[in-house]
């Protein structure tokens, strides 16, 4: 961020608060912000190990949300034509993601589970913002 930040504001000046905001955040802020999101992934999961209601619907809303987080990553890479932190493991995780959803469509309707996409993607925009609060806090000390 530090790097691209200049560039990035000038090609997307309504991104300049979000943008300026990420500069801000330092490697411990950024790490407290990925450990918030794999506690987030390991609590669904134990959710759908208890077999609790409507956890298949919630695993499926996050794992469509970490999909999707992936694919962010990815743009992110070709629009700043450079590396972003998560890449690499986003590289490696594609292609599971696609076969889960995949996997998801043979015993789920593509409806469904564009409702699911959108709820889980409201709640990756809604933790994102906390996740980076939390980052924040962190790098402030």
């Amino acid at each position: 961020m530090t790097r691209h930040r200049c560039g990035l504001i000038e090609r997307f000046p309504k991104m300049a608060p979000a943008l300026e905001r990420l500069a801000g955040l330092g490697t411990k802020g950024f790490a407290i912000a990925a450990a918030e999101e794999l506690l987030i992934i390991l609590l669904v999961t134990a959710y759908v190990l208890a077999q609790c209601p409507y956890a298949r619907e919630i695993w499926i809303a996050v794992y469509m949300a970490f999909s999707i987080h992936l694919l962010v990553h990815t743009v992110q890479a070709i629009v700043i034509r450079g590396y972003v932190p998560g890449l690499v493991t986003t590289i490696l995780l594609l292609p599971y993601a696609a076969y889960g959803i995949h996997s998801i469509l043979l015993v789920m309707n593509w409806l469904h589970l564009l409702l699911l996409s959108l709820a889980g993607v409201v709640f990756l925009i809604v933790n994102l913002r906390f996740a980076h609060y939390l980052g924040e806090l962190v790098s402030k000390d």
